[in-house]
């Protein structure tokens, strides 16, 4: 099978799965792999702003279902990973937009224009938390596919999660909003329902060649 047909393959089997088999964990290796590759995901200006809890206490996870329309995947996951967006850091008063972008190794002068490209650019999104989430949490979404893919690619399950009353849910983790606010739940597990039939729209209907 070539390199195309195993990633198909890994498209084709992954699905919202709605119920997972507590009977079956993730060994610690593959879900280091799973958070690895969240890790290694792209961001905008390489920011990084996002950072994943990993939540296997059971207690915590049905405080948290009560404010998750109480979705089952939330408790019968084997690993509940709650993926949340930066706001502080994105800031560059806070000091690690200028550490994010000196990793680079840039001379100083062009350091300085790169801060100042971003910080133009992003004027109107810095100075208020509500705008900065909404860019924040718009590149947590390549790592969380990123994970997905990376799950299904190990025959591991998932299923995205954005009905939550985010307040509620932030409130149970106890989270300084003002550092990192809730984009998704993300939980990780074994099917143990048969995968309901893939539907998607044509390749013809979605794909435009402009030459």
């Amino acid at each position: 099978m070539s390199k195309k047909e195993d990633f198909l393959k890994a498209m084709d089997f992954r699905h919202a799965c709605k119920v997972f088999d507590e009977s079956k964990k993730i060994s610690d290796e593959d879900i280091h792999f799973i958070l690895e590759v969240a890790r290694k995901s792209p961001s905008s200006f390489g920011m990084e702003a996002w950072k994943f809890l990993v939540i296997t206490n059971d207690e915590l996870r049905e405080k948290l279902r009560v404010f998750c329309w109480n979705q089952p995947q939330i408790t019968t996951c084997s690993h509940l990973v709650i993926v949340l967006a930066g706001i502080e850091t994105l800031k560059v008063e806070s000091g690690v937009v200028r550490s994010q972008l000196m990793r680079r190794n840039l001379p100083q002068e062009k350091l300085d224009s790169f801060i100042e490209l971003y910080t133009s650019h992003l004027g109107d999104v810095l100075n208020d938390n509500d705008k900065i989430y909404q860019w924040s949490a718009r590149q947590t979404y390549i790592a969380a596919a990123n994970m997905m893919n990376a799950a299904a690619f190990l025959e591991i399950d998932s299923c995205p999660i954005e009905g939550f009353e985010k307040e509620n849910v932030e409130k149970v983790l106890e989270l300084d909003t003002s550092k990192f606010q809730v984009a998704m739940l993300l939980p990780f597990g074994y099917r143990i329902n048969e995968q309901s039939k893939q539907l998607r729209s044509s390749f013809e209907s979605v794909v435009e060649f402009i030459k």
